[in-house]
């Protein structure tokens, strides 16, 4: 074997014992390394040249990008997350047929549409999705994504937030909870507009809090414009300060009619 890529697989050992322990900081900085070693590789994308070890660098490459992916999924980086999967995903498609597929391959992709779904990228989300193999939406991964998709665009956020006890991976775990706080932002933001007023009852049951005491550390960290007064919670202060601007509608049908008669004129 090629001494440099036994060396890249060493790194990469001490990459993987510096994760299970969760010192990120080692990890970081072999990944920065293992990342400019990776570089030298014709066989790698975009080039995938046959060279003689061309299977087995693919294979390490990608088993590296997929441990990269994990660990900003537990460092709670999304920008890495990002960055570190739209370098591996080359090896789930241009690579498929050149190397075995990976048993982390469909997680990882679980995990992309979990992302996009939190981050509110729902065309993202479903363009991923028509990526996708017949086989792979049957996955358990896939279909978790899927269904907590179909759960928040039915408004069904008790079924999205519940599903947080039935992840098929334990990675998922990091997502779910950012897409309960995603929810609770979307529920938000409709009742100020429909409501003036909530009992801190009405408000807690409405946002899907167990207790009072979350309701009210959630609207501290997240809405501190709302005011709690007698047992209530208060959403007009927020709608006073947003400005509103008057449409002049006078100028507006005067413009419009105006324009009918020059088109008139001119056929």
């Amino acid at each position: 074997m090629d001494p440099k890529l036994t060396e890249i697989a060493q790194t990469f050992e001490r990459f993987k014992a510096a994760s299970v322990r969760n010192d990120f900081d080692t990890c970081t900085r072999l990944l920065t390394q293992l990342k400019v070693s990776l570089i030298e590789y014709r066989s790698l994308p975009p080039m995938f040249e046959a060279t003689p070890n061309a299977v087995h660098e693919l294979t390490l490459a990608r088993d590296i990008y997929e441990h990269a992916v994990v660990l900003s999924v537990k460092m709670e980086d999304q920008e890495a997350f990002e960055r570190d999967f739209c370098q591996l995903k080359p090896y789930y498609t241009d690579a498929r047929g050149r190397i075995p597929q990976s048993t982390q391959e469909y997680p990882i992709l679980g995990l992309n549409l979990l992302r996009l779904l939190v981050q509110n990228r729902i065309a993202e989300f479903h363009t991923e999705l028509e990526l996708l193999s017949s086989t792979a939406l049957e996955n358990p991964c896939i279909k978790h994504a899927v269904e907590l998709e179909q759960s928040f665009m039915e408004g069904a956020y008790n079924r999205v937030l519940s599903a947080r006890q039935t992840v098929p991976h334990e990675t998922y775990v990091h997502f779910m909870d950012l897409l309960a706080k995603t929810v609770r932002d979307e529920i938000a933001g409709c009742s100020e507009k429909a409501y003036d007023t909530l009992s801190v009852n009405d408000a807690r049951q409405l946002l899907l809090f167990s207790s009072d005491k979350d309701l009210l550390e959630y609207i501290k960290e997240e809405h501190p414009e709302w005011e709690i007064k007698d047992g209530c919670v208060v959403f007009q202060k927020s709608k006073d300060s947003a400005t509103c601007k008057e449409i002049p509608s006078l100028l507006l049908i005067n413009q419009t009619l105006s324009y009918a008669r020059e088109l008139e004129r001119i056929v």
